[in-house]
């Protein structure tokens, strides 16, 4: 028993150790002193814009890592700030951008700030923390160069919708971890860099004044939008190996040559080449997936119209040098409800088989009987529109219309009886 009490003080001295030691031990570990400073630079730096509450959380009288938009690891340093309400339509943040204050968050791996007044320009020193991997800046009031430098570990960058100006520099486009590059609606110019390395999945480049050729592009990309630039030249060599697309846009620029028939082959849903002078026959290498959207609108691309559109939903072939018949797979898919919306305008075509029509008709109007009702709609401009007719023999029916404007005029058939040569503007889109 004596041996057994003698033994009890040592016992009581471990168990007073461990529980000193759980004691002293923080429940989530101290945040850094440097990052402390530099969240309170950034809440001096920022403010909520009228109706966003989003700096309601920071009170430093508490514990940072767990303020709104904070997260630290267990080492006590920040890896992610999220600046501003993240809801949709949520006020965002105003005042300029901390860039001395965040580039002293060097465990930061992701940076976003949600849409708002914030201005100011973007350093080096914070696009290339040596662990950011995630960089989200869009909407803002941010402008100046794109910073010479970024991290090498950057998977995502947006900075669309901002007033950054001057070029693209070319080691963004050679990070080897880049998959996503979104600097849509700024005012970048000069050419895209010669040289694209990094294994782009998403680039979006539209709406800059970007000029001179298309570079070749990594296979890897899926979604790419150039368009509202002021590029030019041919782009088939470089569409051929994007295989992977199944979003492509280029409108509002001054491409030329001909659209390669390889691309109405691949898993295409939206392809938009309108407003440039694109030229030739439209030759598709396969018919386009089921459903898709197709913009060719203002080029000058001739020949006929090709049966393999008749698989998209929507398709756009108004102000164009097309001839000849539009094909039977087309109307098919027209009168069967599969095409949605078909533009046809300002073409030269001759003809159009509608199912009960004459051909003639179709075009001109001029043939239709009376007796006919509306049956399909059918959209053929931004303000007309093709109605589907289908005959009812010697029965009188109410008011009925039919429209397809090519070179010819456009011409209204009226209580199934006149017809008026007008331009027509019907402003339901709906008429059923």
């Amino acid at each position: 028993m004596a041996a057994r009490a003698a033994q009890r003080p040592g016992v009581f001295l471990l168990l007073a150790a461990v529980l000193l030691a759980v004691a002293v031990q923080p429940a989530a570990a101290t945040l850094h002193p440097v990052d402390y400073l530099a969240l309170q630079a950034v809440r001096r730096a920022l403010s909520d814009l009228p109706g966003s509450g989003f700096f309601a959380s920071w009170d430093f009288t508490g514990d940072p890592c767990g303020f709104a938009g904070v997260s630290c690891s267990g080492g006590g340093r920040v890896v992610t700030l999220a600046l501003g309400d993240p809801r949709a339509g949520a006020p965002g943040l105003s005042g300029a951008f901390p860039c001395a204050a965040l580039a002293r968050l060097s465990a930061l791996s992701s940076l976003s700030l949600v849409p708002g007044r914030v201005s100011g320009g973007l350093s080096s020193a914070v696009a290339a923390l040596p662990s950011l991997r995630f960089l989200a800046l869009s909407g803002n009031l941010i402008s100046g160069n794109l910073p010479g430098a970024f991290s090498p570990a950057l998977r995502t960058v947006d900075l669309s919708k901002n007033s950054f100006s001057g070029r693209i520099p070319s080691s963004l486009l050679q990070i080897r971890s880049l998959r996503t590059l979104v600097l849509s609606h700024n005012s970048l110019s000069g050419e895209i860099p010669k040289t694209v390395s990094s294994p782009l999945v998403h680039l979006d480049l539209r709406n800059n004044r970007l000029s001179g050729g298309v570079p070749p592009l990594p296979a890897t990309v899926v979604y790419l939008s150039l368009a509202g630039n002021r590029l030019s030249g041919r782009v088939g060599g470089v569409l051929r190996r994007l295989t992977r697309l199944s979003f492509l846009d280029l409108g509002g620029n001054w491409f030329s040559g001909e659209v390669p028939g390889e691309v109405f082959s691949f898993r295409i849903g939206y392809l938009q080449l309108r407003k440039n002078a694109f030229s030739g026959e439209l030759r598709p290498a396969g018919w386009l997936p089921s459903g898709s959207t197709v913009d060719l609108s203002h080029n000058a691309l001739s020949g006929l119209v090709p049966a393999e559109l008749a698989s998209a939903a929507a398709v756009y072939l108004n102000g164009n040098k097309f001839a000849g018949a539009v094909p039977a797979e087309i109307v098919a898919a027209a009168e069967g409800g599969r095409m949605r919306v078909l533009f046809l305008q300002d073409n030269f075509l001759t003809g159009i088989s509608v199912r009960g029509v004459p051909s003639s008709a179709a075009i001109y109007g001029r043939n239709i009987v009376r007796g006919t009702r509306v049956r399909w709609i059918w959209f053929v401009s931004i303000s007309a529109i093709a109605i589907y007719i289908e005959k009812l023999g010697a029965k009188k029916c109410w008011a009925l219309c039919y429209v397809i404007s090519n070179e010819m005029t456009t011409d209204l058939l009226l209580n199934g009886s006149n017809c008026y040569e007008v331009q027509l503007v019907l402003t339901p889109p709906y008429l059923l």
